[in-house]
């Protein structure tokens, strides 16, 4: 994958907002797409790319949300699931790509 993917994949996310829905797992799942969306911004903004602490954070936000996914409606799935090929977009790119 090359920066322009993550690119056209934040903005993407970007525009789509925050899905209305009623889940236990509300909380965990907002600060998963702030720390996706924190190591995007990071990624963006350097040419280095993302640090071993960050790589490892992002793909522990990965795990945590294939296991909250499941458990969601239909209707708010889709964000998380986009959400989740962006993480794994950002993970699987080097930084000079």
């Amino acid at each position: 994958m090359d920066r322009t993917a993550i690119i056209s994949a934040w903005e993407l996310h970007c525009a789509d907002g925050w899905p209305q829905f009623s889940s236990p797992h509300q909380g965990p799942l907002m600060t998963i797409d702030t720390v996706i969306g924190g190591c995007v911004v990071y990624y963006l903004d350097s040419s280095d790319g993302l640090d071993d602490q960050r790589l490892a954070i992002l793909k522990d936000c990965l795990d945590d949300l294939d296991n909250l996914t499941e458990e969601l409606d239909a209707e708010c799935r889709p964000y998380f699931l986009r959400l989740r090929q962006l993480g794994s977009l950002l993970l699987h790119t080097s930084p000079t790509s």
